[in-house]
């Protein structure tokens, strides 16, 4: 009687291993230029979602920690193109930010003044939100330009030009469709400032004095550079 030989379970021949590595590089070689292709049509999207706008109404959250404080305000801001905006708080209410495409304009109740700064010079940290307000292109706005996924939305990162030495990383929560549903300012120092954006209403007609910025009574205007 013959006995079967017991069959041999070795390792991978080395031709198997080199095959299945192949394999893997060349999914990873597709993988890449397809990832990229996915960021640069998200890109695109913001881009072509807030081209076709020539006004937006939405609700704001702000929420700043550093510099040994926490705090969290709110209201609504009012985009028109070209270059104008207002931020009109309600908590706390009477504080403004009006940009009028010129100069930008602050004030915050109970101070004695308000301030104007040249819209060229402005460095304040609701001011990345400018691109919207012209033709927008975010590969030519931010530095270091990189998307995620982030559940059902992406999340993307860069830092603003002309802003480095002040904002360490801006990212932008965006939806499959290109709208900005959050902005979060890291700056060098350490503080972070996030506006969360909420009920927003495109196209809306809008004013031309919600642009207009006036002083409350007996509140001087000065020149000076934003508050932080």
């Amino acid at each position: 009687m013959q006995h079967e030989q017991p069959r041999k379970i070795g390792c991978p021949t080395f031709a198997t291993v080199l095959s299945s590595l192949r394999w893997v590089v060349a999914l990873t070689l597709l993988a890449a230029p397809l990832a990229a292709q996915t960021n640069t049509a998200l890109i695109h999207k913001v881009d072509d979602h807030y081209n076709h706008l020539a006004s937006l109404r939405t609700y704001f959250t702000e929420q700043y920690s550093g510099m040994g404080m926490n705090k969290t305000e709110s209201g609504v801001l009012v985009l028109q193109k070209p270059g104008k905006m207002r931020w009109s708080y309600d908590d706390p209410i009477g504080k403004v930010f009006v940009l009028d495409g010129k100069y930008a304009w602050f004030y915050t109740p109970g101070d004695a003044q308000a301030q104007r700064v040249p819209a060229k010079q402005l460095d304040d940290l609701r001011s990345p939100l400018r691109f919207l307000l012209g033709h927008t292109q975010l590969q030519k706005e931010l530095d270091n330009l990189a998307v995620a996924p982030d559940g059902a939305n992406f999340r993307i990162t860069g830092i603003p030009k002309g802003m480095e030495q002040r904002v360490k990383l801006l990212t932008l929560w965006v939806t499959s469709s290109g709208a900005i549903e959050k902005m979060r300012l890291e700056e060098v120092g350490g503080a972070i400032t996030e506006f969360t954006f909420s009920k927003s209403e495109e196209n809306v007609p809008v004013k031309s004095s919600d642009f207009i910025f006036h002083a409350p009574a007996g509140v001087t205007i000065v020149n000076g550079l934003p508050p932080i």
